[in-house]
């Protein structure tokens, strides 16, 4: 387990980056395969072989968010545990002032959900986010096919953030 950003190996039970490593394979040896993931290893038992904890998300997309780490999965989980929102959903990142603001863009189930039921459900969404994560940010919920589809991966995260 490496630091994702230095590379460097972490202490035991820290989270970092998985790199797996075989030495055994002789037709194609993997030295320090970068996963990708993050997770930690386990403190060691009687087991011969080491455990880790479930992988908590991916460092090619993490966002850092005034000191916070948030993944897209985070904000996509509690998407999908409000009522009400459908699964489609764009995250934009923008810093008017001199702080970093996170904007969920998600659309509604029903079209024909007045003004204040929507907000209802962007207060409940926000609530949520803040409660899981530790964040606070802004929900807008709009019409069915208003958030932007796209071939292939979906494009989740659209960073307008100026680097001071």
């Amino acid at each position: 387990v490496i630091d994702p950003v230095t590379g460097r190996p972490v202490v035991d039970g820290e989270k970092g980056e998985l790199v797996f490593t075989s030495l055994t394979k002789e037709a194609f040896p993997i030295i320090r395969y970068r996963t990708r993931d993050l997770s930690r290893l386990l403190a060691g038992t009687a087991r011969t072989m080491r455990r880790m904890e479930k992988v908590t998300g991916r460092s090619d997309d993490m966002i850092i968010l005034r000191g916070v780490n948030v993944f897209p999965t985070q904000i996509e989980e509690a998407l999908m545990a409000t009522p009400g929102l459908a699964p489609h959903f764009q995250i934009h990142l923008d810093n008017p002032g001199r702080m970093d603001q996170l904007h969920v863009l998600c659309e509604c189930t029903d079209a024909s959900v007045g003004a204040d039921a929507r907000a209802a459900v962007a207060k409940s969404l926000a609530a949520r986010i803040k409660d899981t994560v530790g964040i606070s940010v802004t929900i807008d919920v709009v019409n069915q096919g208003a958030v932007a589809r796209s071939e292939g991966k979906a494009i989740r995260i659209i960073d307008k953030r100026t680097r001071h």
